[in-house]
């Protein structure tokens, strides 16, 4: 399953806040009537929860880093629990409530709370060629999944991003080829292959090549040490 996350090298700050991107056209896109959706081919963007008051208002818990998923009116596609078609939706307008990390959300044709309450679990997509454009130093997620990793100083191969981990600062997850070595270790066979987590900043990752799917790390003494 495809979540929508931007990750930022340099520093963290969020993405697509600031002046609202105009918006972007929604088409090609992928068939959602086929009769079990290739969910490879769409970004899941958040999960209903709740209603919020009366009037038909829901609670989303977002999976995207981009605000404008849930301020911006607009399309968006929803699948419904135990079922296999997404449906088109249009979203009115929307609201984020900070201290709890939720969107209030208002979708056309849901104008009561018994309406809204059979939203609940629904969840919402976009396809996966509507991905916002990013700053110079920030990255979609699953740009970065599969990108090889390797030492700038020497060009020694080191592994493969295998994932991202948020923390204080992202992580990057790392699969050690087996011909990498650390601290005169022998090297790992592919059984035993192991990660390492290295953070996503600038000082550490100075280079991220998509067109290459390369990455050249500069890491600190005793990062890439395992520890078993």
């Amino acid at each position: 399953m495809n979540r929508e996350d931007a990750k930022n090298a340099k520093k963290k700050k969020p993405v697509g806040a600031g002046s609202p991107r105009p918006p972007k056209p929604l088409n090609p896109v992928p068939s959602p009537q086929s009769p079990v959706p290739n969910l490879d081919d769409w970004l899941e963007i958040g999960k209903i929860v709740s209603p919020q008051g009366l009037a038909g208002e829901l609670r989303v818990y977002p999976n995207t880093d981009f605000p404008e998923r849930f301020e911006e009116p607009g399309t968006r596609w929803l699948l419904r629990p135990g079922e296999t078609e997404l449906q088109q939706v249009e979203l009115l307008d929307g609201r984020y409530i900070e201290n709890k990390n939720l969107y209030v959300i208002k979708l056309e044709g849901v104008s009561d709370r018994t309406a809204a309450e059979n939203m609940r679990d629904c969840r919402f997509f976009v396809p996966i060629n509507d991905r916002p454009e990013l700053d110079e130093g920030e990255y979609h997620v699953l740009d970065l999944i599969g990108l090889q990793v390797f030492m700038q100083s020497s060009g020694q191969f080191v592994g493969t991003v295998v994932d991202i981990l948020p923390s204080g600062h992202d992580l990057l997850e790392v699969k050690l080829d087996p011909s990498f070595a650390t601290n005169n270790e022998e090297p790992t066979t592919q059984k035993e292959q192991k990660t390492v987590l290295i953070p996503f900043v600038m000082e550490i990752v100075p280079v991220v090549d998509l067109e290459t799917r390369r990455v050249e790390i500069t890491p600190p003494p005793g990062l890439l040490e395992i520890n078993d």
